[in-house]
């Protein structure tokens, strides 16, 4: 295996990083670079880790040619051009899980210190003062905690206000009321929430649907008192509506330990009110968190370059080790169908249909479906793969179509069958896998039964079915000096049209193509070349 060089730009736990070096990767840690500097940094590595800090923008994208996967150390990936790496064929992963139990535990941390003033009192005590009449709290018991976003935060944050006996009502499109019943949430349309909430806590992706989902129309329907909670990200919550409701009187206090501007400029007007408890980004600062995050990216990078297993990524199907080993044939075949079909057309592609039949019919087909485009398109553009397969085909306005046809195992003779259409006409291309499931080979072209192993050099002809083409053929390639290693025949009828695939040891240059073309019964000759 070629050396792998990762490069780390933030300060992620050194600890976190083992798996990488036991893996006999090169990994370089460099804090706090930008502009130039970054881009120079990052241009020869195959492996970008972050955390919030570095801005992986288009531009840093474009001078990182040989990166292969970037890895957040973390949940959020909005400091991430997503779309710009899926372009470039960019594997982004992030760390869902690895800072979720700390995240929440800082949500509640500041859902009491606000409900009990702990900041307040304790400011007020070490200036000299004893005011207990000053800072009277309110219990959580009875209260209603609204819960806007109920993914793997949100969820634990609900689950342990209900230990606090609070009453918990929460907005999620994406959830359906059975899948929380259990955990007595009850789900409400986002307006609803806003009104019913005692204290407002936000857990949502920053998206540009979810940008300011907080803002001055969900103010305006709040009760009066109500707290507000935002240990997700900076923007979703509306920072200038929110100090007009608190100068209102309408929000009685809010916690943030995020800020649309990070770090927030000193004059913020926010950090000027007393009733608001600001921390520095701290949701996921603690030891066992930013260790956590670290080993799981390191983990998923690592096995990424070693097995092509995906974990974690935010632009590409996961496919875990175990369902890769299963898969792996399906996609070598795929990828190899998709190259010998764009050898086969010199239009443009309009259109792809693939049908999976049989076991393939039970797989998830999503990886499959990529690799053949990342074959058919490969020479469309220089980046290529199964990360933006689609987005360069929905680019380029072909359509994907997908189906599945279930049978009997004896009535199943192509796992794979792909169509491809172009502006003057199409071609179909069917493979199945043989022996230990190693074995791909075509099995049918345009109709013709042929079975061709999808490698090396290869010769396509369609002629007459007359005597003495076979023989020709093979004549015109040895005078040419190329070696036939195989030659495979098939026809629909006797007398009608013929196909032979010829697998040869060398390539085939125009000269002898011309040649083949220039013998009467032949209607067509192409190369095609796989390596």
């Amino acid at each position: 295996m070629p050396n792998i060089k990762i490069f780390v730009s933030d300060d992620v736990n050194e600890s976190g990083l083992e798996p990488l070096r036991s893996a006999g990767f090169e990994v370089e840690k460099r804090t706090g670079l930008k502009g130039e500097e970054l881009s120079e940094a990052v241009g020869g590595c195959d492996g970008l880790i972050v955390r919030s800090e570095t801005k992986v923008t288009a531009q840093l994208l474009e001078a990182a040619g040989r990166l292969r996967v970037i890895g957040r150390a973390g949940v959020g990936v909005d400091n991430i051009d997503v779309a710009a790496a899926t372009q470039r064929g960019v594997v982004v992963m992030n760390a869902p899980d690895g800072n979720t139990m700390t995240t929440a535990e800082h949500t509640l941390a500041l859902l009491l210190a606000l409900a009990r003033r702990v900041p307040r009192g304790d400011a007020s005590l070490k200036a000299g003062r004893w005011e207990r009449k000053k800072f009277v709290g309110t219990e959580l018991r009875g209260k209603t905690l609204g819960v806007v976003g109920l993914g793997r935060i949100g969820r634990v944050v609900a689950s342990r206000a209900r230990g606090f006996e609070m009453r918990v009502v929460a907005f999620d499109p994406f959830v359906a009321p059975e899948h929380v019943r259990d955990a007595e949430i009850e789900l409400a349309p986002l307006e609803e929430v806003c009104a019913r909430a005692d204290f407002l806590t936000v857990h949502t992706p920053l998206t540009p649907e979810t940008r300011g989902i907080v803002g001055a129309k969900e103010f305006a329907r709040m009760k009066p008192g109500v707290y507000v909670i935002n240990c997700a990200r900076g923007g979703l919550v509306d920072e200038r509506a929110l100090h007009a409701a608190i100068k209102e009187g309408r929000v009685a206090g809010a916690a943030l330990d995020v800020f649309e501007e990070e770090p927030p400029p000193a004059d913020h007007p926010l950090l000027a009110l007393e009733e608001v408890i600001a921390t520095p980004h701290l949701g996921a600062s603690t030891k066992e968190a930013q260790e956590g995050v670290a080993v799981i990216v390191a983990e998923q990078m690592r096995d990424f370059f070693l097995t092509g297993a995906v974990r974690g990524a935010v632009n590409a199907p996961a496919v875990g080790a175990k369902e890769l080993e299963a898969l792996a044939p399906y996609l070598w075949l795929a990828e190899r169908l998709g190259r010998f079909q764009a050898q086969l057309i010199d239009e443009p592609v309009r259109g792809v249909e693939i049908e999976y039949a049989g076991e393939a019919a039970g797989l998830d087909a999503s990886p499959v479906t990529r690799s053949f485009l990342a074959g058919l398109l490969r020479n469309m553009s220089a980046r290529v793969n199964v990360v933006n397969a689609l987005v360069i085909a929905e680019e380029r306005g072909i359509t994907v179509t997908v189906s599945q046809r279930h049978g009997a195992a004896g009535e199943i003779r192509e796992p794979v069958r792909t169509r491809v259409r172009a502006v003057a006409g199409e071609h179909t291309v069917a493979g199945a896998l043989f022996g230990q499931r190693s074995d791909g080979r075509i099995t049918e072209i345009d109709g013709f039964r042929i079975e061709a192993i999808p490698a090396g050099n290869m010769l396509v002809t369609r002629s007459s079915d007359v005597p003495g083409v076979i023989g020709r053929v093979g004549t015109i390639l040895g005078n040419h000096g190329v070696n036939i290693s195989r030659f495979h025949l098939g026809r629909r009828e006797r007398g009608g049209e013929a196909m032979a695939v010829v697998e040869a040891d060398a390539p085939l240059d125009e000269a002898t193509l011309e040649e083949l073309r220039s013998f009467g019964p032949v209607i067509s000759a192409r190369r095609i070349v796989l390596e």
